[in-house]
């Protein structure tokens, strides 16, 4: 995952066949990462980009391209974004907080991981 997308990395990352979601953040960047046969790709950051609706009005455009939006998700918001066709999951530091990884809060850790999976079970993410 990075957030943005170059054709030096791109090429690196693919050469790896190891999965690799560059960041996007416009249409223009969006064409050059399905150029490279991309089809899956980072948003980002996507609620200062204009969030859900921003994704819905690239989805016509671009179909056949996900999008793993992140930069201002949380549990709050991300049914919203889990509810497109074209968002197969999105990522957010709120499911692993800095402070709860360094002291070692597992069970905390623990309920963030099964809170952030229950969302795909919600009613909005269906």
């Amino acid at each position: 995952m990075s957030p943005g997308l170059t054709p030096e990395l791109a090429g690196s990352a693919l050469a790896t066949e190891l999965p690799y979601l560059p960041g996007v953040a416009t249409p223009s960047e969006i064409m050059a990462a399905r150029a490279l046969g991309i089809c899956v790709m980072k948003l980002f950051p996507a609620e200062a980009l204009g969030g859900v609706a921003f994704l819905k009005a690239l989805a016509p455009v671009f179909p056949g391209v996900a999008f793993c939006p992140t930069g201002g998700i949380d549990e709050r918001n991300a049914g919203q974004y889990l509810s497109l066709p074209h968002v197969p999951t999105v990522g957010g530091s709120w499911m692993a907080p800095r402070e709860a990884v360094l002291a070692e809060d597992w069970a905390r850790l623990r309920r963030l991981a099964q809170r952030a999976g229950a969302l795909m079970r919600r009613p909005e993410a269906a």
